[in-house]
């Protein structure tokens, strides 16, 4: 399969895009257009392809919008949240988003050395959309450092939503499991994020470690695969976001991070 780097990314009537491309993922390629984000699906030129490329682009552009779709909903399901990169519509063939122009968080926490105060009303401010997420019966399923935005005053708000699972509102939460995916692997993810910003240093919440190739059930780390919490601002609570059920739910991981003080 040739590089995906090398071929030609398609807008919705089949040209090339002309746009600034702001990101290409998965699931999907974003660009800059009239002032917002807008969310395509990742389909490329097959011009000068041979047959197996074409079918291999062909299922990627299927599982592609087919995502998007699916990522519509649970933007409709959530709706609008302070939390949440404001969605300015979800008609036609993409999802348009306002521009966040700080970029991602682990791109900026890469090169920028922000002080405690900011970093602790990031991860209130996560923990806070959190608890409306689940309480909206969505599991997000990829909580990263890369899936949260900045606005120019440094807000950090949810922006992916592709692997996210949307249940029943009537779902017990603490009891929902889709394919290994919870509120508690939500809670894990989230800690990862947490340590990575405060330490600086890449971290893994790998829920597939070890699996055969081919679908798998999500599987909670092994505690000796994360890296060790000690002598780290935060520790105890990103190791207990790290424990399975030591947070029965968001609400009490936020609780935990409102209690933390800066003196």
């Amino acid at each position: 399969m040739s590089s995906c780097l090398h071929l030609t990314c398609l807008d919705t009537d089949g040209t090339p895009l002309q746009d600034v491309i702001l990101g290409i993922g998965r699931s999907g390629v974003v660009v800059r257009r009239d002032d917002m984000a807008l969310k395509l699906p990742l389909e490329y030129s097959t011009t000068g392809l041979n047959e197996d490329d074409i079918e291999h682009l062909t299922i990627r552009a299927d599982i592609s919008r087919e995502t998007l779709h699916r990522e519509k909903e649970v933007y409709r399901r959530l709706g609008p949240n302070d939390g949440i990169v404001s969605c300015l519509s979800l008609s036609g063939h993409g999802l348009q988003m306002e521009i966040m122009t700080s970029g991602n968080l682990h791109d900026y926490q890469a090169q920028q050395d922000p002080v405690k105060a900011v970093q602790l009303t990031w991860f209130q401010d996560m923990a806070r959309t959190l608890i409306h997420i689940h309480d909206r019966r969505v599991i997000v399923a990829d909580i990263a450092a890369r899936n949260f935005l900045l606005t120019a005053d440094l807000s950090v708000k949810f922006s992916d939503f592709s692997e996210s699972t949307i249940l029943p509102l009537d779902t017990n939460m603490q009891n929902a499991d889709d394919a290994g995916y919870s509120i508690y692997t939500d809670i894990g993810q989230l800690g990862t994020v947490i340590y990575e910003v405060i330490t600086r240093k890449p971290c893994s919440f790998d829920l597939f470690k070890n699996q055969p190739a081919g679908p798998a059930t999500a599987a909670w780390p092994q505690r000796e695969d994360l890296p060790s919490t000690q002598n780290i601002w935060l520790g105890s609570i990103i190791e207990r976001c790290w424990s399975k059920g030591a947070f029965q739910n968001a609400r009490e991981l936020s609780e935990a991070l409102n209690s933390v003080s800066l003196e």
